[in-house]
């Protein structure tokens, strides 16, 4: 990776000072400012206006107390949040993660890479992020519909079809997306479908909302390959996860020929040599709905191998997908999946890669795709969500698919280009770093002083 330029290095070290305990967040500001220092560099109107200094702060910040009755009577409290990050192309936009991992650093490290990611796609969104410290796990229907609508009382205020639309996220499917509408519908006394993506078929979504980050990164993957005469077919494949991301992964790379070998969980990972198909792919939802977070589940249903504790990137594979979670991949799994033959690592969580992994495969040569490129399907898919609200028209399934394969195809190109126009050709990681925050700060520049 490049040194840090001195203006983005100032930036880097005051964050370091006023906010010590947010790391994920420090790195993604870090990772974005190594690709973009030659642009501020060139350009000393981001210096005059203070751009970096702008765009790395929150425009807004709300937290919020999420006091609800479970099914003995008794009061739980939670914490809320909704982060907005940066509105200069458009409302915010963002899903809802509901676990016990999150913090207010979180979901500033998840808000920053979202107004990126979203920039990329080439739709007027914004970048936000929010949700809250609650788990589902062991809870009845009738609690997590309690903990949502109280969750709501709150949001309400601060979203809205031209304000901030949020989504699903890790902890938030289509039943909490349901609840959290409906409650929001009460409040609000009216219909407002643009304010939710992610809802049900029936009233109002999208078709593949579900799978399209798995979908999209998929397709990301069969543009870099192309650039070296190669594409998915025959490849193997090794992705971590079970969740949708994964789900929508296993799913699309099945159909281009690739087979997928690994899937991984909190409690280690499963390599299945014949590949992941047919009903294997269908168990991916089953293990999803049962709530207990196992894969050890799909090892004892298909008799294949388990390994406890373990991650993926040890397996032998042509292709890496990163599916499950931020800093799953450190340097010595960068290491093992480039020793094993690994060409193409395709990141689809938030920021999955340390920094040592990412410095390592970035030297390696190899094709290598940050998030905020690769699982920018996701985001895309709710864009057409919203556009299908406002026309009142419903694409099909097929229709859905074709538009989220164009959109990957220009997001590549928009990257590839961007490298090359900077003299890093065919590195995506400054691509799409530079692109998307030329076209972010270019319009805060327009817009003023806001």
């Amino acid at each position: 990776m490049n040194a840090l330029n001195p203006y983005c290095a100032k930036v880097i070290q005051h964050l370091e000072h006023k906010y010590p305990w947010e790391k994920p967040f420090i790195q993604a500001v870090n990772e974005v400012f190594l690709s973009i220092g030659m642009v501020v560099k060139q350009d000393p109107l981001y210096g005059n206006e203070r751009i970096l200094e702008r765009i790395v702060e929150p425009e807004r910040i709300y937290m919020f107390r999420v006091p609800w009755r479970d099914d003995r009577g008794n009061i739980q409290v939670n914490t809320g949040y909704r982060i907005g990050f940066n509105s200069a192309l458009g409302p915010y936009k963002g899903g809802l993660r509901f676990h016990p991992s999150v913090t207010l650093g979180i979901f500033k490290f998840l808000g920053f890479e979202q107004t990126f990611k979203n920039a990329l796609t080439g739709l007027p969104l914004g970048g936000g992020k929010g949700g809250s410290d609650f788990s589902a796990r062991g809870r009845s229907d009738h609690e997590i519909e309690k903990f949502c609508h109280s969750f709501m009382n709150s949001l309400y205020h601060h979203i809205g079809p031209n304000t901030d639309i949020p989504a699903g996220d890790i902890g938030v499917g289509a039943r909490e997306i349901g609840y959290l509408f409906g409650q929001y519908k009460r409040l609000k006394i009216a219909w407002e479908g643009g304010v939710f993506t992610g809802k049900g078929i029936d009233w109002g979504g999208s078709y593949l909302r579900p799978e399209a980050t798995g979908f999209g990164a998929a397709y990301f993957a069969e543009e870099m390959l192309k650039t070296r005469q190669e594409g998915i077919d025959g490849k193997t494949v090794a992705v971590s996860g079970f969740g949708n991301v994964a789900w929508g992964v296993v799913t699309k790379i099945t159909e281009m020929g690739g087979k997928v070998v690994t899937l991984s969980g909190p409690d280690g990972f499963i390599h299945d040599k014949e590949g992941i198909s047919g009903e294997k792919i269908d168990y991916m939802l089953a293990m999803r709905r049962s709530g207990r977070d196992r894969v050890e589940d799909f090892a004892e249903k298909f008799k294949v191998d388990f390994y406890p504790g373990e991650k993926p990137w040890r397996v032998k594979c042509d292709i890496a997908f990163p599916c499950a979670c931020e800093n799953e991949l450190d340097r010595k799994d960068a290491r093992a999946l480039l020793d094993n033959g690994c060409t193409c690592v395709t990141e689809c969580a938030n920021m999955p890669a340390t920094q040592g992994a990412m410095d390592t495969l970035l030297e390696s040569g190899i094709l290598y795709s940050p998030g905020k490129a690769s699982n920018a399907a996701g985001v895309a898919c709710s864009g057409l969500e919203m556009a299908q609200n406002s026309s009142k028209i419903r694409w099909t399934r097929e229709g859905v698919d074709r538009r989220l394969r164009t959109i990957m195809t220009d997001i590549h190109k928009t990257c590839l280009h961007a490298a090359e126009r900077f003299g890093k050709k065919g590195n995506y990681f400054v691509g799409a770093n530079i692109a998307g925050f030329i076209k972010v700060a270019n319009a805060m520049i327009d817009q003023g002083n806001t």
